[in-house]
C-alpha cells in the first residue's frame, strides 16, 4: 500500500518542513536554521501547488517551524520503532492544530477531503494537513515508510516511496556517500 496523491502531497510538505525549519545535520555538515524572514521564501515554494505560490508571512513560518519540530519527533520515533510515542506527538499535533476534515470542491467540480484549522489562515490550514497525514501514517501500515536518514552525519528526514519499502537515506547524494565509504574502506 502506497499514500494516495493528496496524503503524499501533505507529507511532502511535512518532510520539507522538517528539513527546512529544524536544525540538526544534512548531509555531513550541520545544519542550522535560517531566520524565520529567510525561511519566507523557501517556504512559500514548498507550499506552491497548482501554479499558486501563496505569501508566506514571518508569523506563517513561526506556526509551521513549531509544527516542524513536532513532526520531526514523529519521524524520529517511527525511525527508533517507537510508534507510540509517534503516535501521541500525532494526537497532540492534531489537538493543537484543530484539524478537522472537510470535503472542498476544485474548479472542475470534483470534490477533494482536505483539512482545516483553528482557523483557515496559511500556515493553520497546513499545519492541519501536516498532522492529519502524520496520522493516517501512523494509523497505518504506512507508519514504517517515515524514515530518517541513515548516513553518518544527517538527520534530515523522508518518506519512503518505494515498491519494497527499503529506502534508508534521504537522497541519493547520502547513499553515495555512505556506498562510497564502504568502497574505500574495502581497498584499505
Amino acid at each position: 500500500m502506497l499514500f494516495d496523491s493528496h496524503v503524499l502531497a501533505l507529507m511532502e510538505v511535512a518532510v520539507g518542513l522538517v528539513n527546512l525549519t529544524t536544525g540538526g545535520e544534512d548531509r555531513g555538515t550541520p545544519y542550522d536554521v535560517p531566520s524565520d524572514p529567510i525561511l519566507t521564501a523557501p517556504v512559500s515554494t514548498l507550499l506552491a501547488r497548482g501554479g499558486r505560490r501563496p505569501r508566506v508571512s514571518v508569523h506563517d513560518v513561526e506556526v509551521l517551524r513549531r509544527t516542524a519540530e513536532r513532526a520531526r519527533v514523529v519521524f524520529e520515533s517511527v525511525a527508533d520503532g517507537d510508534v507510540p510515542r509517534a503516535a501521541e506527538v500525532v494526537n497532540l499535533l492534531l489537538r493543537e492544530t484543530g484539524a478537522r476534515p472537510q470535503l472542498d470542491r476544485f474548479d472542475d467540480g470534483a470534490w477533494s477531503l482536505h483539512f482545516h484549522g483553528l482557523d483557515d489562515s496559511l500556515a493553520h490550514g497546513w499545519a492541519a494537513g501536516v498532522a492529519a497525514g502524520l496520522a493516517l501514517a501512523v494509523g497505518s501500515e504506512l507508519a514504517g515508510r517515515l524514515g530518517v536518514c541513515a548516513a553518518p552525519g544527517c538527520d534530515r528526514v523522508y518518506v519512503d516511496t518505494s515498491r519494497n519499502s527499503q529506502r534508508r537515506f534521504c537522497s541519493t547524494r547520502c547513499q553515495s556517500r555512505v556506498k562510497a565509504a564502504v568502497h574505500r574502506s574495502r581497498h584499505r
